[in-house]
């Protein structure tokens, strides 16, 4: 573990009178914000415990067995009584935003059940993260849920902090993926008015800083405050800031004012996979500018080692384009931990970059070893297994538009080894003896590869063929769907010819009629 900075040791939990470890409290714990906020507390000191509907979704974590799970509701008066039993700091991650019509409500009762019994358990402290907001004004209704909810914990007699933030950063997060999948596939983006609304978005780690830190507040703090990131955009902006981040045109958007809330949240759910239950919520709440009032924040909680994340970074770092050694290495983003804005497997599945595949599997009488043999002879003077003419046709192709094309063949025609260059692939990775993956090196609007397998199965072994392609904005989707006719053509058939292959190679029949 790397030397603790002071703002490190400011997040640090201290220990109870008797020396034993504080105990947290997550609800929301298997959520977006909570799935990465309990890690974190388990590695600066605290003991967690979190109350989930489903204790199955909770052992699916990493940190699943480390921490003591009630089962029920935030609106089960009983499994919550249970929960804060001996409670030092209870951290507030629920919303029912997705839950449609009614959400209000049904997040107003939770929050004073919640309430309600941490008060009788005299809880050290509530931390709540709502919605930054502008003071004054009509909010959204999901805003004004989130001020409600607010407003019950400050008023319930326990010590409250109210983190307000806006737009979070990171993968996953329902509002970045608003911002990543509309930049992906519009080139031109006919948008309501509220895309020229000023939005102060907050990067992930740093919404997980300030929850740390509000754990270690003084006990007479009872307040919400804002928080958010260097930066202040217009929404526009942030879709623009992306694109550059993403290797994408800037994109040319027009603020139109025929778009109703309810208009653009089903624009939104047509061209994002967002459901429309999230959108429309999210859409309703970019009505409102988003930017903080004040810092107060700064004289409760100290800053970030190294400052808050600017905007840019923060979508680097939800890309995946930061590079290991630009990673802060403090205890916060330990490789253990993993960081921050990296994406969680409990992520709903329409977060992340958008990927497409093509996957194979057949059974083969041929033993793995000669199956692997057939696998790592792939390319070259040995072809494709595959209609010919469609692989020299994908060749041309690339020739014409300044790729590589097929002409580069290969060095051996049986050994292959990390680097090595078979025709317009190269090998990224060889795992002897069972798995060769090639990484695309053809001309294409994304990134695209192909991974072949052989296991062992009964009387033979079987043979497992994908191709994986993530696009990169509009033109990477058209071309997607415009080569999808061909992969029956392509894949299966290559598929097929391999294992026929190996099976007559088994028989001593030699290669396939028809392969080359």
């Amino acid at each position: 573990m790397s030397e603790l900075t002071a703002a490190d040791a400011a997040l640090r939990a201290v220990p109870r009178p008797d020396g034993s470890a504080p105990l947290a409290l997550v609800l929301g714990a298997t959520g977006y914000i909570g799935g990465r906020l309990v890690p974190r507390l388990r590695q600066a000191g605290y003991r967690v415990r979190v109350l989930a509907r489903d204790a199955g979704r909770v052992a699916a974590f990493p940190w699943g067995d480390s921490v003591e799970v009630v089962t029920g509701s935030a609106e089960d008066p009983d499994a919550v009584r249970e929960a804060v039993r001996d409670v030092d700091v209870l951290y507030y991650l629920v919303h029912s935003m997705a839950a449609g019509p009614g959400f209000d409500r049904t997040d107003l009762r939770a929050a004073e059940t919640v309430a309600a019994a941490a008060a009788a358990a005299s809880v050290g402290r509530i931390v709540y993260l709502g919605g930054l907001h502008p003071s004054g004004g009509d909010l959204s209704p999901h805003l004004r849920s989130r001020v409600a909810v607010g407003d019950v914990f400050l008023s319930s007699g326990v010590p409250t902090l109210v983190l307000q933030a806006g737009v979070v950063i990171g993968s996953g997060s329902a509002s970045f993926e608003m911002v990543r999948h509309l930049t992906e596939v519009l080139p031109y983006m006919p948008a309501p008015r509220w895309v020229r609304n000023r939005i102060q978005p907050i990067a992930v780690r740093d919404v997980l800083h300030y929850l740390l830190g509000a754990a270690r507040v003084d006990a007479d703090v009872n307040r919400a405050v804002d928080i958010g990131g260097p930066d202040v955009l217009r929404y526009g902006q942030m879709m623009n800031g992306y694109a550059a981040e993403a290797g994408l045109p800037q994109r040319a958007i027009a603020s139109l004012p025929v778009f109703t809330p309810g208009l653009a949240s089903h624009w939104v759910n047509l061209v994002t996979p967002i459901p429309r239950a999230i959108a429309r919520p999210l859409v309703a709440s970019l009505q409102n500018e988003c930017v903080m009032d004040d810092h107060a924040v700064d004289d409760l909680i100290p800053p970030p080692a190294g400052g808050l994340t600017p905007y840019r970074r923060a979508v680097r770092l939800a890309l995946g384009r930061v590079a290991a050694d630009e990673v802060e290495t403090s205890w916060q983003d330990s490789e253990v931990l993993g960081a921050p804005s990296d994406p969680l497997p409990s992520d709903p599945d329409w977060a992340g970059r958008t990927a497409y595949t093509d996957e194979r599997s057949t059974l083969t009488s041929a033993d793995p070893q000669r199956l692997w043999g057939v696998i790592t002879g792939i390319g070259g003077d040995n072809g494709w297994y595959s209609t010919p003419l469609l692989w020299a046709v994908r060749g041309w192709m690339d020739k014409l538009a300044g790729g590589v094309g097929l002409a580069r063949g290969r060095r051996s025609r049986s050994r292959v080894a990390p680097g090595d260059v078979i025709d317009f692939w190269r090998v990224e990775t060889v795992e002897e003896g069972s798995m060769l993956r090639l990484r695309a090196e053809m001309k294409v609007p994304g990134r695209a590869w192909l991974e072949l397998r052989a296991t062992e199965a009964d009387g033979g072994s079987r043979y497992d063929q994908r191709a994986v392609f993530f696009p990169r904005g509009l033109a990477g989707r058209l071309y997607w769907l415009a080569v999808l006719p061909f992969h029956g053509f392509v894949f299966r058939g290559m598929a097929n010819r391999i294992t026929a292959t190996a099976e007559a190679e088994s028989t001593g029949r030699g290669q396939v009629a028809g392969v080359l």
